[in-house]
């Protein structure tokens, strides 16, 4: 007789159904889980359903599955695109052009931004896209007839722009040993210091009072009384402002300048903090400066150089001419290349510069 079976006891019969509460609820917010590349794709469909605020707050109650590709630099995004639809071996020679720039910044320790080099390459899109398109499968096939034709017809910025970045291109695919020799190194690019002009006074006089937001006038005010350059002002971070101090720091690398803020942009600025705090209450975007796109995006990222350019009026002087023609008042007013550099945190070249032009008559005989 076979031998009478052992019965379960209690312990042993556990049934497949009974879980731990806690991870049936986890399994219920699986299946309801939204994929984020979804809700993108819908907000495309409808113009009044902006899809990073909706990710955000499924994001913060477990609802959301993460799309990496979508948290990808949208800039060097449109680097990669542009360079997959040229050539490989182009593609590839551009590729080595975009490492170097990226490991070579503007400041020590510091990359290029992905902005600028897709500036670059905006520039020279067009030129590669005709070459590549006229038969060239490397750039080791570039002639200085191909340069010359290309620079031909070109004048002002367009061609200095151009030229800019044909040197920097044919410069690193050189010094890599990309290709045998740099064409472009005698390219000329016109003066890229360019003497500095002042603004006239009937464009500066009401500049402040037709700014229509907080952030219009502590923009103008950043960069037409302290000089500061667009891309730091984009930068600057709430955390470095201290009102009690009335200083902002601002980062430039390893370095830091202080701007000690006088009564003007002091106000100007604790009513911008006002404000942002009262129409966002909930943004921790470490940025000091945050548009309606921004403030409560979940990646925190810099307005946008567009939206800041757009605080000046379209005829008007830009943020850069209001920030050379404050250096260039202090240089007028002072004649001290020193002082030019304390107070704005410019290099001596670019004091010396503002100098010159101000008192050409004291550097006329300098060595050059």
């Amino acid at each position: 007789m076979p031998a009478p079976t052992t019965p379960r006891t209690t312990d042993q019969t556990i049934s497949t159904t009974d879980k731990n509460p806690d991870d049936a609820c986890h399994d219920v917010e699986a299946k309801l889980a939204f994929h984020e590349c979804d809700i993108h794709d819908l907000a495309q469909l409808d113009t009044h359903l902006a899809a990073k605020p909706v990710c955000q707050f499924l994001r913060a109650r477990g609802l959301l599955i993460d799309d990496p590709e979508l948290h990808r630099d949208r800039d060097l995004a449109w680097i990669e695109t542009a360079l997959h639809a040229l050539p490989q071996p182009v593609a590839d020679e551009l590729r080595t052009w975009v490492d170097v720039l990226r490991d070579q910044g503007p400041r020590e320790n510091e990359p290029r931004s992905w902005e600028g080099i897709r500036r670059y390459l905006t520039t020279l899109q067009p030129t590669l896209t005709s070459w590549t398109a006229a038969g060239m499968t490397t750039l080791r096939e570039v002639t200085s007839d191909h340069l010359h034709d290309t620079l031909e017809g070109l004048a002002g910025t367009a061609r200095r722009q151009l030229a800019t970045a044909l040197r920097s291109l044919f410069r690193v695919l050189k010094r890599k040993r990309v290709i045998f020799r740099d064409l472009a190194r005698n390219l000329a690019v016109g003066d890229l210091t360019s003497i500095p002009r002042p603004v006239p006074s009937d464009l500066l006089a009401g500049l402040l009072d037709r700014a229509e937001t907080p952030f219009a006038r502590l923009t103008i005010a950043l960069a037409a009384v302290h000089a500061v350059p667009a891309a730091e002002i984009r930068t600057a971070r709430t955390v470095d402002l201290n009102l009690a101090r009335g200083t902002l720091e601002l980062h430039r690398g390893l370095l830091r300048h202080t701007l000690y803020l006088e009564k003007l942009t002091h106000r100007l600025a604790a009513d911008w903090l006002a404000y942002r705090h009262q129409r966002w209450p909930a943004s921790v975007n470490p940025h000091l400066l945050v548009s309606q796109k921004t403030a409560l995006a979940p990646d925190h990222p810099a307005v946008h150089r567009v939206t800041l350019g757009q605080v000046v009026p379209p005829n008007g002087p830009t943020l850069d001419r209001l920030r050379q023609d404050r250096i260039l008042d202090e240089a007028i007013a002072t004649g001290d290349p020193l002082k030019l550099m304390r107070l704005f945190g410019i290099t001596e070249q670019t004091a010396m510069r503002y100098v010159g032009t101000a008192y050409p008559e004291r550097t006329a005989n300098l060595p050059r």
